[in-house]
């Protein structure tokens, strides 16, 4: 394995197969080759740091203190990576263009009662199933028994409640459970049973909420927050592939750039 030296640094295999188990990724191969890579851009930066004679002044946030080097590198790219604070302008405009990011969920009030059981119990499952379907072909007849029903057979603990669970958003059940839900009318009682890991509902929509869109106001800092550390993070990747074009980087492939790139 060819030994990977930054301006004639070297970087031992003995630190990067350190550094590999901060890596989580899908192969062995993928975890050292992302620490690798993390390890030449320490390199570099710190090379970078020290050839500009800054001196390490760490900070202590929440109890934890910057290494040396933790500090250098922050100092430098302080210095050298600067990028715009996000106006007005700015952020109105991210807000015009993504409506979607802006809106409060949809809250749904769903009531359910739940004939548990597992799919892969056979007789279980048909069991459940009966049971469940007579108790809607029932519902469809005598809608105002839905309460009396669920807390008598549901075997879910929100049988007490009447089956009632509260608001929910999506993302909160399961996805069959939500294919239904959002596709029904408050009040109604879904005309078909839905079958989910946890066996058979008969499921039954009390309220919905639509979302609203949250004004300008309430976000404009969450946005300029966003829009700013998106940035930074570009123009970080663009300096560091801007060193990388000034250094000699043996025995790894790190993209480099020999003038600035997109400001």
């Amino acid at each position: 394995m060819q030994t990977v030296t930054v301006n004639d640094v070297a970087i031992p295999h003995a630190t990067i197969a350190r550094e590999v188990q901060n890596h989580q990724a899908e192969s062995p191969a993928v975890a050292w080759e992302q620490a690798t890579r993390a390890l030449v851009i320490r390199e570099l930066l710190l090379q970078r740091a020290r050839a500009l004679d800054l001196v390490a002044d760490p900070r202590t946030e929440d109890g934890a203190r910057e290494t040396d080097e933790e500090s250098l590198i922050r100092l430098l790219l302080e210095r050298e990576v600067i990028t715009p604070k996000a106006d007005d302008a700015v952020c109105r405009r991210y807000y015009d263009s993504n409506p979607a990011r802006f809106r409060s969920p949809d809250l749904f009030e769903p009531a359910h009662i739940l004939f548990k059981a597992r799919r892969d119990d056979t007789d279980a499952y048909a069991k459940a199933e009966a049971q469940a379907a007579a108790v809607l072909a029932d519902l469809q007849q005598h809608p105002g028994r839905f309460d009396s029903l669920a807390r008598s057979l549901s075997d879910c603990s929100s049988a007490t409640e009447g089956g009632r669970l509260g608001q929910i958003v999506r993302g909160e059940t399961t996805p069959e459970f939500e294919t239904f839900l959002v596709a029904m009318e408050p009040g109604q009682i879904c005309p078909t049973l839905v079958r989910t890991r946890y066996g058979m509902h008969v499921l039954r929509l009390d309220r919905r909420i639509a979302g609203e869109t949250l004004p300008f106001d309430a976000v404009r800092t969450q946005i300029a927050t966003y829009l700013e550390e998106r940035t930074w993070r570009r123009a970080v990747a663009q300096y560091i592939a801007l060193v990388a074009g000034q250094a000699r980087i043996a025995g790894f492939d790190l993209p480099a750039a020999t003038s600035p790139l997109v400001q």
